[in-house]
């Protein structure tokens, strides 16, 4: 994932910072709870297609990540 264009995405949906997630080539977003698919080196950045992050996948998240905040959503 280029860095450039990870820095201007953000969530479509809380506008809110991602994370890169190499691993599972997703990117996260912890202020919605969802997690947005890379497919083909392209992020897929529809809610419709994004996954629902579990409790347990959220809080590791949230501990490795602690700056980037809820938005209230």
């Amino acid at each position: 994932m280029d860095k450039k264009l990870l820095d201007i995405l953000v969530c479509p949906v809380t506008k809110g910072p991602l994370i890169y997630d190499k691993p599972n080539g997703e990117l996260i977003s912890l202020s919605a709870h969802l997690a947005y698919p890379i497919r083909d080196g392209i992020p897929v950045m529809l809610e419709d297609e994004a996954r629902r992050l579990s409790d347990e996948e959220y809080q590791a998240w949230r501990k490795k990540h602690p700056a980037n905040g809820e938005t209230g959503s």
